[in-house]
């Protein structure tokens, strides 16, 4: 099984960004705890801060990869664009979020790419990655 995880932007900086909110871990280690724990499974890991890149990356992986999980970061609230183009690809999409968006500012609550995806996690911190994960598995 093929998955893909994609994160967007300031999300490189997570175990140094706001760790009250984000915790203290940087996504490579989180990543390497995944892998270890699913051995079964082909992790591909893309990180941008860039709109068109997430979305060229998207397009790339879209059409060959078992399951998507996104983190779209602030894109989430704002891109039509990173919208369309998972309603363009044939892989499914699971949206997830660190923090729980709807404890924070009002412009959070709203996600443009929920609609085009397969499910939404938020607020529980990384587990939400392996739990979109088992969703696929």
């Amino acid at each position: 099984m093929q998955i893909v995880i994609i994160n967007g932007p300031n999300l490189n900086l997570l175990g140094k960004r706001e760790p009250g909110i984000y915790g203290n871990e940087s996504f490579e280690d989180y990543l390497e705890t995944l892998k270890t724990a699913y051995p079964q499974v082909t992790f591909r890991y893309y990180q941008s801060n860039v709109e068109g890149e997430l979305i060229n990356f998207l397009h790339q992986e879209g059409f060959s990869a078992d399951g998507i999980l996104l983190n779209a970061g602030g894109y989430t609230h704002t891109s039509v664009a990173i919208r369309d183009a998972i309603a363009a690809i044939k892989t499914p999409v699971i949206e997830v979020h660190i923090s729980n968006v709807y404890a924070r500012e009002e412009f959070r609550h709203t996600s443009l790419i929920a609609p085009k995806c397969v499910g939404s996690i938020c607020g529980l911190g990384m587990k939400g990655y392996k739990l979109a994960l088992e969703y696929f598995l």
